[in-house]
């Protein structure tokens, strides 16, 4: 039954197949010459396959796994550097019609606020947004043809990149809707989003079945086939994901594998992200109810594993995760962090107060301001980065991933991330933010090997400092 290249969900996701490669794992999980075979075959930085990977994450043999963590943390310095790309969630709508066991959008749910942006609110909110500094948004919204149909979504789109407030302007939409049709998708590409991200949820049929009892989400089929209708309606970069803790995380981890390697290999070309989040608190959704849940190091053995099982994809994590937890992962991989993120709608302009009725979809976990999480960044040793360069010149699909695969996309990223970071500390950051900015830009600068480069973006940095924007490599 399992083909990679099969265009239907339940071969490229085949059941058997992963039982098989499980059971493959469990019994090779203490042979140390194969996991120094796949360990080593790593190290070639063009990823492993999701048996080879299985086996890392069933070992338990404490010097290997800090190989495998040694190892992503090369991987990731060579394909992203030290940078993090900031963005922010932007919840349109929560009406749904979907019964989702895991979320407080479920169609049952009375006691949620339900709420949907007017345009006029979504021009208050992107002002707000752009008022941090955010540059890049993730619009969000929950499933109603009737609430949200994809005119409402596109309408959207259109009112968010019409907004220019003082310095601020919103250069990259990406969008996470429900499963829909090529036409639809085509319509996205049409109104030029950036990155489309549908996270499977589960890729056990039978959990994802009764996790989705009601609604147009419990079409296994029809959702995990969505990421090639949205390619063939000619969006390039897409963005895949799981919520660990609904099913068992091993299933889960060599499902999402199958997934990038069948996109791959229909498609040539993987992910552009990968998100992984875990069930969190919400309205009436309590997270210990799902007997999945996996602890701190789990998480961050998977976040390592990701980032040398497709390293030339992005990593995300948002702040359903905690300033601790973040702290640990991000040099294993992580590429791309949300910042003073809302998940209620209409939460930037007007933030919900304690007393009133929450239309958040889950509990947020680190609370900073963006300016905080910049600042913490940055002494980390991270080079917050604000870029859209490549989305805006074309570099996406397999545009990006050619350049990606061969670790030459930094040669545009790094000055880039210098450009937009010397933006934001001129525009919105605090006093002691834009010293430790301004330090930092100037040592990263010695890190752009082509001189011609370093002397253009010299320029350009000058450039900003004098109050113009949006440069770009």
């Amino acid at each position: 039954m399992y083909n990679a290249a099969s265009l239907k969900a339940e071969e490229f996701i085949s059941d058997e197949e992963i039982r098989e490669t499980l059971a493959y794992a469990d019994a090779n999980k203490d042979n140390a010459e194969l996991i120094d075979a796949i360990i080593a075959k790593a190290r070639e930085r063009k990823g492993l396959n999701h048996r080879e990977a299985s086996v890392l994450l069933a070992c338990e043999i404490p010097e290997k796994i800090e190989e495998v963590y040694a190892l992503a943390r090369e991987i990731k310095q060579d394909f992203y550097g030290n940078r993090i790309v900031l963005f922010a969630p932007l919840y349109l709508s929560n009406y749904c019609v979907n019964g989702c066991l895991y979320c407080p959008y479920h169609l049952k749910n009375k006691h949620i606020a339900r709420k949907k942006l007017t345009q006029e609110e979504i021009v208050k909110e992107v002002t707000a947004l752009q008022d941090m500094g955010h540059k890049r948004l993730a619009i969000e919204a929950g499933e109603d043809p009737v609430n949200n149909p994809i005119e409402y979504i596109l309408e959207c789109i259109d009112t968010i990149y019409s907004i220019k407030h003082k310095n601020g302007a919103i250069r990259r939409v990406n969008v996470n809707i429900a499963a829909t049709t090529v036409e639809n998708y085509r319509k996205l590409k049409e109104a030029g989003i950036g990155t489309y991200i549908l996270f499977q949820e589960t890729y056990h049929k039978e959990s994802y079945e009764k996790l989705h009892p009601t609604g147009p989400k419990h079409d296994y089929a029809y959702h995990t086939e969505a990421m090639d209708r949205a390619m063939e309606g000619g969006i390039d970069d897409v963005g895949l994901g799981v919520l660990f803790g609904l099913e068992l995380y091993r299933y889960e981890f060599a499902g999402l594998l199958m997934h990038a390697e069948h996109l791959e290999a229909v498609h040539g070309v993987g992910p552009h992200t990968i998100s992984v989040p875990r069930v969190k608190h919400a309205d009436d959704i309590d997270p210990s109810a799902f007997d999945n849940g996996i602890s701190d190091d789990i998480f961050a053995k998977l976040c390592a594993l990701i980032r040398i099982c497709v390293p030339y994809t992005g990593m995300i994590i948002s702040t359903r995760e905690s300033q601790k937890v973040r702290e640990r992962v991000l040099p294993l991989g992580v590429s791309q962090i949300s910042g003073a993120s809302k998940t209620s709608v209409g939460g930037y302009a007007e933030p919900e107060q304690e007393e009133d009725v929450t239309s958040a979809q889950f509990d947020v976990s680190d609370q900073r301001t963006l300016d905080e999480v910049v600042n913490w960044l940055m002494k980390l040793g991270h080079l917050p980065s604000f870029c859209t360069a490549c989305y805006r010149e074309g570099r996406t699909g397999d545009r990006f991933m050619e350049l990606c695969k061969n670790m030459q996309i930094l040669n545009c990223c790094h000055p880039n991330a210098l450009l937009t970071l010397r933006e934001y500390l001129e525009d919105y950051a605090g006093e002691e933010t834009k010293r430790i900015g301004m330090e930092l830009i100037d040592r990263e600068l010695k890190h752009i090997p082509n001189p011609k480069a370093r002397a253009t973006a010299e320029e350009n940095l000058r450039k900003i400092g004098e109050g113009q924007r949006d440069f770009r490599f």
